[in-house]
C-alpha cells in the first residue's frame, strides 16, 4: 500500500538541489531577446490509453474529474475530462502507441508525472487507501521550515501523479518578477453551468 519515503539530499532518488541549474546572479540573460507572450494557463494534459472507459473511471473515482462533452469533429476514440482548472484528453491508443513516457515499473518521483495541489492530503490518500491505489508518501523540505507532503500513484496506463501541499513553499522568482503572468479570471475555458443530457435538452 503506502510507502513511506522521507527524503534527505539524495534519498528516493533525489539529486542534489543545486546540481544542474542556471545560477540566478545569470538568469536574466534567459530572458534576453524573449518578447512577453500571450499564454495565459496551463489548458489540458492528453493521455494515451489503453482502455478509455478504465481511465475515464480513475480519474472520476480517484481525482474527482468530470466527464466534458468532446467536440463532434474528433472522429477518433476518447473522452475529455475537466476540473480544477484543467483538462485530461484521453486517446483511445493502439498496441504500436504506447506512451513513451511511462515507467510501468516502480514508483520514482524522479519519473515523469503531472501534480495537482491539495488542500488536504489526509482526504487525498484515504481516498488513495479505499481504492486500493499504491502510493508513495514522502516529505521534503522539512529542515527549511516549510515541509511539503507528497503523494505519488499511478493511472491504469502506469503515468505517474502526484499530489503536494506545495502552497507551503513560496516561489522566489529568480531576477524576473516582472515576466510572470499569474492567471485571473480568464484563465479557465467558459463553462455552461446550465443542465445538458443527450437529447440537447
Amino acid at each position: 500500500m503506502g510507502e513511506e519515503c522521507k527524503e534527505a539530499a539524495a534519498g528516493c532518488g533525489g539529486r542534489h538541489a543545486a546540481e544542474g541549474v542556471v545560477d540566478p546572479a545569470d538568469s536574466a540573460k534567459l530572458y534576453e531577446d524573449v518578447p512577453p507572450m500571450p499564454l495565459m494557463a496551463l489548458n489540458h494534459i492528453s493521455r494515451p490509453c489503453k482502455s478509455v472507459e478504465d481511465s475515464v473511471r480513475f480519474y472520476v473515482k480517484a481525482l474527482g474529474f468530470v466527464l466534458i462533452h468532446r467536440p463532434p469533429a474528433l472522429d477518433f476514440s476518447g473522452a475529455w475530462l475537466f476540473n480544477y482548472g484543467v483538462g485530461i484528453h484521453l486517446v483511445q491508443r493502439d498496441d504500436a502507441r504506447r506512451a513513451a513516457d511511462v515507467n510501468p515499473g516502480e514508483l520514482d518521483p524522479m519519473d515523469n508525472h503531472i501534480s495537482f495541489q491539495c488542500e488536504d492530503m489526509g482526504v487525498m490518500e484515504r481516498r488513495l487507501r479505499e481504492m486500493r491505489i499504491r502510493y508513495m508518501k514522502r516529505t521534503i523540505n522539512e529542515e527549511e521550515g516549510s515541509a511539503i507532503d507528497q503523494l505519488f500513484f499511478k493511472d491504469p496506463d502506469g503515468f505517474m501523479i502526484e499530489i503536494c501541499n506545495c502552497e507551503n513553499l513560496e516561489l522566489v522568482p529568480a531576477g524576473a518578477l516582472g515576466r510572470l503572468r499569474l492567471p485571473r479570471g480568464r484563465h479557465n475555458p467558459p463553462v455552461r453551468m446550465v443542465h445538458h443530457d443527450g437529447d440537447g435538452n
